[in-house]
């Protein structure tokens, strides 16, 4: 069977929803002042739908396993398309983040799907290249979001954002319909409603907490932060103590043997710290050209579009790369010129030059470009074949906390240094000058110091139990 296009097809639809996770950013200010809400509170159309992918991502491992896969793609486009109609349709806050948990929801299935397929039907050999692509897909979609975006709103309304995507889901729903064949194989699993409670507890609190925190560094949270942190820390690790003994029968929602590989859980830290440094500044860099600096929303968007189109552009490079030398030679390098390019970021301040930061944008997005494939490769590549749902899952949910706790970092440390200021007597733009530079030095630290574990990723030993290659 010819599994091309059904690839094709999952790699471009897994594009436009992810797309849709940083879609948001520079809509941020505009939408702050049209719904009348805190920056607190808009950047939960960024964080919601994120948090929402991580507590749907987990059940994936599942639903792959059980049901077939031109099932599973069409109720996540489905959801997806349903999704944007509402938030399209919006008239306030609440149906947007609505709509946006619901878009989430479609989102959360696309990435796994299209992982497991490719670990399935693509020889070993040519992996390194096929998750170039879907580096494309996982990096640059949401490098892009912001210009997209901000190409929009220079001539339309905020709205327009879903409108001219809703026509795109359509049409991917339509072509599934001729192309989406059934190219890896089902069987029978248990769905565990307690273990799905307590995902949802245990990422969810975690990331309410997170966000909180810059809620109530404005005054504005509406619990006591602790609270979600402790019950998403404790039901965390009850989920992880009920897959430890549901994985002895094979029926866990999420099966952890996966961390038994070393490779794996390498490079799984890594593309925490990875995903943390990208989506942290990808919610910071638009709220600081447009508060600080004060440009537009377009000229913010064209920007922050070279960083993402040399991502695009190395990626499948960079995969070929992976097939011939391994992870070590690109890990390495890439890992300190990101770390090296968020130290750059630290030097923004209310007169920086705008090629400056372009440059150090594009810098950021070389060394993370350079990270992401060989890390998803030698993660996903170390594991047996009955692993790869729910070695998938693992890392797509990862991705997504990591991206959601990036981004609540990064703005409540830009909220924390932006209110001390202003306490000290800063004036609006400097203080926010300041927080910006604080969220910039922790993200700085925190990728420095992962470049000492880059040293220890190696390229995955072949593994028993491979299934036979079906595409080319």
């Amino acid at each position: 069977m010819r599994t091309g296009p059904v690839i094709a097809l999952l790699v471009a639809s897994a594009f436009v929803v992810i797309l849709n996770e940083t879609i948001m950013g520079v809509a941020l200010p505009r939408l702050m002042v049209d719904l009348n809400i805190t920056a607190a509170t808009a950047q939960w159309l960024t964080t919601g739908f994120l948090l929402t992918m991580a507590i749907v991502i987990p059940l994936t491992g599942y639903l792959l396993a059980r049901f077939p896969l031109r099932r599973i793609y069409f109720t996540a486009m489905s959801l997806f398309t349903l999704g944007t109609l509402i938030a399209a349709l919006a008239p306030g806050f609440e149906m947007l983040l609505a709509g946006r948990v619901v878009q989430a929801s479609g989102t959360a299935i696309m990435m796994p799907l299209l992982m497991t397929t490719v670990l399935n039907v693509v020889d070993p050999s040519r992996r390194g290249r096929m998750m170039g692509v879907i580096s494309i897909v996982i990096a640059v979609a949401p490098a892009i979001g912001p210009t997209v975006s901000g190409l929009i709103l220079s001539v339309l309304d905020w709205r327009w954002m879903f409108w001219l995507v809703l026509p795109i889901a359509v049409l991917a729903l339509s072509l599934g319909a001729v192309w989406v064949r059934n190219v890896t194989q089902t069987r029978e699993a248990r769905f565990d409603i307690g273990s799905v409670v307590l995902s949802a507890l245990g990422f969810g609190g975690l990331i309410f907490g997170l966000s909180s925190i810059g809620e109530s560094a404005s005054g504005h949270a509406p619990i006591p932060v602790w609270i979600p942190l402790v019950v998403g820390a404790l039901s965390l690790a009850a989920f992880v103590v009920r897959q430890l003994a549901l994985q002895k029968s094979d029926a866990a929602l999420l099966d952890l043997r996966t961390f038994r590989s070393r490779a794996f859980s390498l490079a799984v830290v890594l593309v925490v710290v990875v995903m943390s440094a990208l989506f942290g500044s990808l919610i910071l860099l638009p709220l600081y050209l447009q508060q600080v600096l004060g440009l537009d929303t377009l000229t913010v968007g064209l920007m922050l579009l070279p960083g993402g189109v040399l991502m695009g552009v190395i990626a499948p490079i960079v995969g070929a790369l992976f097939d011939r030398f391994g992870p070590t030679p690109l890990v390495i390098p890439g890992m300190i010129v990101a770390a090296g390019a968020l130290w750059g970021m630290t030097t923004f301040g209310t007169e920086t030059s705008i090629a400056w930061i372009i440059a150090v944008h594009m810098t950021l997005n070389l060394g993370l470009g350079c990270v992401f494939t060989p890390l998803l490769t030698s993660a996903l590549g170390s594991l047996p074949a009955r692993l790869y749902s729910h070695g998938s899952a693992t890392v797509s949910t990862l991705q997504q906390v990591a991206g959601a706790a990036g981004t609540a970092l990064f703005i409540t440390l830009m909220s924390v240094g932006a209110a001390t200021a202003a306490a000290e007597g800063a004036d609006a733009v400097a203080a926010t000058a300041t927080g910006v530079h604080t969220a910039f030095v922790t993200g700085a630290i925190i990728a420095s110091a992962a470049v000492v574990l880059t040293f220890f990723v190696r390229k995955p030993a072949p593994v028993e139990g491979t299934p036979p290659v079906v595409a080319h």
